[in-house]
């Protein structure tokens, strides 16, 4: 690595406990890595959302691009941080979600309608908007983009999904569609 990456690494490193993942791969541009790095700390850590809905959040965008190891790296941490492991399980296999909590459900429906149809209905915005005002929405959508970047990342540059974990999707294995069950590419 050239000084910059070496001081990027250091400092990622320094916050996140190692560099892994993706940003083993955006430092090979310094910039990029940079930017992401702090988007990412900002969605992660610092945003105006409860860490539960961080982390759901999170978790919906991995499920949405088939990013495995990004889901890996926070499904625990996103059953901790709250999140019920049927939910959880839900979100793995395709399924609508059901939350105890209004917030929780508003926050999951505004979530899935931008990921799933690229738009949000009126009334989904209306509830979502009550329950976390302009702000929230708007450090949803960071979030929910940071994410998005991530998963592309991840599976484009095929970063090894962690060898202790268990492949989470039911309809993905490595980076290819496979036949639910069947463990082959899909035709």
């Amino acid at each position: 690595m050239n000084p910059r990456q070496q001081e990027l690494a250091a400092r990622i490193a320094g916050r996140r406990g190692a560099v892994r993942g993706p940003f083993r791969v955006w430092l090979h541009s310094p910039e990029m890595c940079e930017r992401a790095e702090s988007l990412g700390a900002f969605a992660r850590f610092d945003c105006g959302l409860p860490e539960h809905l961080r982390e759901l959040a999170l978790l919906m965008a991995a499920r949405n691009w088939d990013a495995q190891y990004s889901w890996n790296a926070h499904v625990r941490q996103a059953i901790e941080a709250g999140i019920p492991e049927a939910v959880v399980k839900a979100i793995a296999e395709k399924r609508e979600a059901v939350f105890d909590t209004e917030p929780d459900q508003a926050f999951y429906q505004f979530c899935r309608e931008i990921l799933d149809e690229h738009f949000v209905s009126d009334e989904t915005f209306a509830r979502a908007l009550d329950h976390f005002g302009a702000k929230g929405l708007v450090d949803t959508i960071g979030a929910l983009g940071n994410f998005t970047m991530l998963g592309m990342c991840l599976n484009t540059f095929q970063v090894d999904l962690q060898a202790d974990r268990e492949p989470p999707f039911p309809d993905i294995r490595g980076y290819e569609r496979v036949v639910p069950g069947a463990d082959r590419p899909r035709p």
